[in-house]
């Protein structure tokens, strides 16, 4: 099926590893146009260079930036933009988990803060820096990364829950204001567990083999982030998308 991505637009933060990376391989397939940014000038080397091996007849860019820092992201997506000619498709990919296990009397508050910088903040700048050129774009869609720990807790996770919590908020906020006037969706993917070095440095392990729950890969995700932003999905606005396997629908009645 023809997603209608051909000759798009796509910017992808986060997009040097993980989900976002996937997401940006998803997309280069589909003949997009794509653009990734990150923090890490080692992992966007690495990140561009297979890419560009996988698609050598795409178009692929990418500029080191902070999607927390207003100047910085700026930077990123004036050259980005200059680079492609345009945004049609944003996903915000980029996100922290901060240190899991402490309970809320041992969580520092600049810890806290920080999380809701990059997770919140991120995303928020995200959106307002790019939305000039979505203005512009065809088919114009973000999509956000959440979490189902925006829906459901686990203790030791205050911090992360409340930002992805923030997150499934901010789309439905953002899909009411921007679709009307301007013709764009606004969604999010909030998946449960994703084999990602994020996940697996937050989890303590090396690797995810054998475990009793099930686990995502970044392709899996990164498929849905792709069904989203299709214009194939014009009629789905403001939804966060659980991926958790069905977990969230369950009762804890023992029955």
């Amino acid at each position: 099926m023809d997603l209608g991505f051909k000759d798009r637009n796509v910017l992808i933060t986060g997009g040097t590893s993980g989900i976002g990376l996937a997401a940006a391989d998803l997309f280069a397939g589909e003949q997009a146009r794509v653009g990734i940014i990150g923090r890490s000038a080692v992992r966007m080397d690495s990140a561009l260079k297979a890419l560009r091996t996988a698609h050598p007849e795409a178009k692929i860019v990418g500029f080191v930036g902070d999607v927390a820092a207003e100047e910085s992201l700026q930077q990123a997506v004036d050259a980005i933009v200059a680079e492609l000619g345009g945004i049609d498709h944003l996903v915000n990919s980029a996100g922290i988990a901060g240190t899991l296990g402490d309970p809320v009397d041992q969580v520092p508050a600049e810890e806290f803060l920080e999380v809701q910088r990059v997770n919140v903040l991120g995303a928020f700048l995200s959106v307002k820096l790019t939305l000039p050129f979505l203005k512009k774009g065809v088919n114009p869609t973000y999509t956000l990364i959440g979490s189902d720990s925006g829906f459901v807790t686990a203790p030791g996770m205050l911090a992360y829950n409340a930002s992805k919590g923030a997150v499934a908020q901010l789309t439905r906020a953002l899909s009411v204001e921007l679709h009307e006037p301007h013709g764009i969706r606004v969604n999010s993917v909030c998946p449960s567990i994703v084999d990602t070095p994020m996940a697996r440095d937050g989890m303590g392990v090396e690797s995810f083999s054998g475990v009793d729950y099930p686990v995502s890969t970044p392709q899996d995700i990164g498929w849905l982030v792709l069904t989203l932003a299709s214009p194939k999905s014009r009629a789905v606005n403001g939804v966060s998308l659980l991926a958790d396997y069905g977990y969230h629908a369950r009762s804890s009645f023992p029955a």
